[in-house]
This record gives structure tokens, C-alpha cells and sequence, in this order.
């Protein structure tokens, strides 16, 4: 958000709107781009099908491990608004690092790595080892996302959006020169190299982002701040926060839970192994939508928001669609799965018949996206939570009657992400319609 003395009094024009959530979008768009790069370097090396399946196990476990640090980003842009909310803020984030680091060893370290994933999961036995590897190596994820995103947060509202960008700039070269190097200059294992690119990765980031945010803070939240607001207490800030953490969370269950139905499919190992490849085009498809609720957020308080910031976000969510429809069946699919990629003819088979039941995910990820924007600038985060577990709930229906049905288990899959994803939109955009009176806008000062 700009930090300016007052609210605009032009209305809200689809050009600022461009301005804000474009280098927050090319952030996400970047960080898409990272999975299927170390995809792409793992689909080249010994045993591909083996390395790529256990890589998105050990993944998709951490980032689930995450899940309470991801809106922080949201929090931290909300809520920064006097040195005493930084403090409280900043004492909040540590407090998520330190427990979500000790879950990550807990689950790569102990008794909890057998319960969850060989018995809860039912991952093959001969992926076992080498996902528990993945998630040794990437102790330090978690940690390292939390601290990014409080400071993101502060440089988003103090309008310096474009550094949210150049940090992900780092973190995708950091990602990218690693895997390279330790491809060509080690013998590791291609878990090894997955995870360990991908964590260097994200401490690149983290440390930019508080190199990037450190003269605002001293500026904003330092003793000569002149910044004022009500104090944030600490019931307030979890108040605030839990709902969206807890969405997170539940959304990020999605991906352990498609792998527990992959994982009890005819062909396990090839529908793990072809589920990140067609996940991270999903994930390239929709990154474009999940800056659409910072956005709404920074700009919620002017004059006549909410009908622009509508338009502008199902316009994201069109064209993405657009965007991976063309992927999905035009030649462009052999030209992603084979050349980018670099997987053989069946995993890229497989994917493609997913990528063509999955052509509707951006759209109602724009609808999800302004709508958790307009809630949680209303300080209305609770619904969040619910319409996640709703979207949960659909995803498991449905993933448990292919598996009951013995269905085709990719398409399957993309069918109920499909399914879950609109019943979510459907739910928070009746909400966010409802009639609202917007808050008078609270003065930042410079």
C-alpha cells in the first residue's frame, strides 16, 4: 500500500491497479517457474521418475508445514501501522518460525515421518527414503518464507511493491544456479539437489527482503517514528491472523491429500511422478490471481474500489484461462511437457489429459482471490477458514469416488481441484457481494 497522508480522491483507475499488482505477480509468477525448472533439471538426471515423485512428496509436506506463515504477507501489509503493531508483528513471525521449524524435524526426524507418510499416506515404500532426505534437507523452509513475507508485507504497504519482485528475482537465480551447479558438479542424489536448491532459494530471498525492507523499518518503526495507531495486542493479531492460517493450512492439505489418492492408484509411482509435473502448470496458471488479494487490500479505501478491482481481477483470471487452455490442447502442450520439461512421452500423456480438465482453475482462483481481499480488508478473515474446509471437503468426495471407482486417477484429480475450487468462489464471493460500508481510511504518515 502507498503510504500517502490521505486517501486518493480520483477514483480507482484500472492503470494503478496494473501498477500495484504487477511486480507482485511477476513475484508469483517467478516463484511458479521454480518448481518446474528443478522438474525440468530432476527429469535429466539417473532414476527421473523415482527423484520427481519423491520431490513432490517432500515438497508438498513442507510447504503443508508452512501453511501458517503464508499469510503473514497479508498481516504484515494489513497491520503495520505504528512501531508498537511492527513490534508485536515481528514478535509473532519468530514465534511461527521457531514452531514450524520444529515440526519440520519432527516430521523428518522421528516416529511422526512413518505414521504420516508410510501409513497415513501410503506412499510406496521405495520412495520412503528419499522423501525423508527431502524433508531433512529443508529444515530451514519454513523459517525462511516467514521472515520474507512479514517484510514483504511492510514494503507492500509503504508502496515498494517492485522489491517484492526483485527478491523473487534472487530467490528464482539462487533456486535455478544451485540445482545447476550441484547437478553438474556433485554426484547427489536428485532429491538432494531438489531440496536443497529450493531451500537455498528461499533464504536468498529472506535475506533480501530484509535488506530491501531495513531503512523502512528504521524510518517507520524506529524511535523517530511518527507513525500512530491503537495498539495491536496480541488476542487481536491471532485473532486477525488464525483464519488465515488456517485456510492455508487446509489448502495446502489439498496436496498431500491428492498424493494419498494418487498414491493408492494402479500406477502409483507414474501418477506421483506426472502429478507435480502437470501441478506446476497449474501453479504457473493461477500464480497471476494470488497477488489479486495484497492488491485489494492496498487499495480497498478509495472512492468506488470494489467495482474495479472486480473487473481487473476476473481479467487476471480470464486470461489465464485462456493462457492454459492453449497449453492443454494446442501443440504448445508437447512443446511445455517435452521440451521445458523434459519428461518422456507418458508422464507429458498423462499430464496434458489433466492440463484439459483443469482450463477453469484460474478463473475461480481470480473469484477465491478478490474475494479473500475485499474480506480480510474488512478485518473479516474468519470466513476464510470455513470456505477453505468447505473446498476440502469437495476435494475429498470427490478424490475418494475415483478411488472407489477406480477412475483414471490425473484426470481425477484436476477434476476435484477444479470442483472444490468453485464451491469455494461460490461460497466467499457471496459473502464479499453482500453490502458493506467502507471504513473511513486511517492515515499513514511519512
Amino acid at each position: 500500500m502507498q503510504a500517502t497522508a490521505e486517501t486518493p480522491a480520483s477514483p480507482l483507475t484500472q492503470k494503478r491497479i496494473l501498477l500495484t499488482w504487477l511486480p507482485l505477480a511477476a513475484s508469483w509468477l517467478l516463484m511458479a517457474l521454480e518448481m518446474p525448472y528443478i522438474n525440468a533439471a530432476l527429469a535429466r538426471l539417473p532414476d527421473s521418475v523415482h527423484m520427481i515423485a519423491a520431490f513432490g512428496l517432500a515438497a508438498s509436506l513442507s510447504i503443508t508445514i508452512e501453511s501458517p506463515v503464508i499469510s503473514l504477507l497479508a498481516t504484515s501489509t494489513a497491520l503495520a501501522r505504528s512501531p508498537q503493531n511492527y513490534a508485536m508483528l515481528r514478535r509473532f513471525t519468530i514465534q511461527l518460525m521457531v514452531g514450524t521449524t520444529v515440526l519440520q524435524a519432527l516430521l523428518g526426524w522421528s516416529p511422526l515421518f512413518e505414521l504420516v507418510v508410510r501409513d497415513w499416506m501410503g506412499v510406496p515404500a521405495s520412495l520412503l527414503a528419499s522423501v525423508k532426505l527431502g524433508l531433512q534437507l529443508m529444515l530451514f523452509w519454513s523459517a525462511a518464507i516467514a521472515w520474507r513475507r512479514f517484510r514483504q508485507g511492510i514494503l507492500i504497504r509503504f508502496g515498494q511493491s517492485a522489491s517484492v519482485g526483485k527478491g523473487t528475482v534472487v530467490r528464482l537465480l539462487a533456486s535455478a544456479g544451485a540445482a545447476t551447479l550441484l547437478a553438474v558438479l556433485t554426484s547427489m542424489s536428485g532429491i538432494a539437489i531438489a531440496a536443497l536448491a529450493l531451500s537455498l532459494g528461499v533464504i536468498a530471498e529472506a535475506i533480501y527482503a530484509h535488506i530491501a525492507s531495513a531503512a523502512l523499518v528504521r524510518e517507520h518503526f524506529g524511535a523517530d517514528s511518527v507513525l500512530r495507531a491503537p495498539d495491536l495486542s496480541y488476542r487481536a493479531l491471532v485473532n486477525f491472523h488464525w483464519p488465515l492460517a488456517t485456510s492455508n493450512l487446509l489448502f495446502l492439505f489439498t496436496q498431500p491429500l491428492i498424493a494419498a489418492a494418487l498414491a493408492r492408484s494402479p500406477e502409483p509411482e507414474t501418477a506421483l511422478a506426472a502429478w507435480p509435473v502437470l501441478n506446476g502448470l497449474f501453479f504457473i496458471s493461477r500464480s497471476l490471481e494470488m497477488a489479486l488479494p495484497e492488491v485489494t487490500i492496498a487499495h480497498y479505501d478509495e472512492p468506488v474500489s470494489q467495482p474495479a478491482l472486480r473487473r481487473f481481477s476476473y481479467t487476471v483470471g480470464l486470461v489465464s484461462s485462456v493462457l492454459l487452455a492453449l497449453v492443454a490442447f494446442t501443440p504448445l502442450s508437447d512443446f511445455y511437457f517435452h521440451t521445458l520439461i523434459g519428461v518422456g512421452d507418458e508422464l507429458a500423456l498423462i499430464a496434458e489429459r489433466g492440463a484439459r480438465l483443469g482450463v477453469l482453475l484460474p478463473i475461480a482462483m481470480a473469484a477465491v482471490c478478490l474475494a479473500r481481499g475485499l474480506l480480510t480488508a474488512r478485518r473479516n478473515t474468519r470466513p476464510q477458514a470455513y470456505a477453505m474446509a468447505l473446498e476440502l471437503a469437495v476435494l475429498a468426495a470427490v478424490l475418494a469416488a475415483g478411488v472407489a471407482l477406480r477412475l483414471p486417477s490425473i484426470p481425477t484429480a484436476a477434476v476435484a481441484l477444479t470442483l472444490s475450487l468453485a464451491t469455494e468462489a461460490i461460497y466467499l464471493g457471496s459473502l464479499a457481494q453482500k453490502p458493506h460500508i467502507q471504513p473511513a481510511a486511517v492515515p499513514v504518515q511519512n
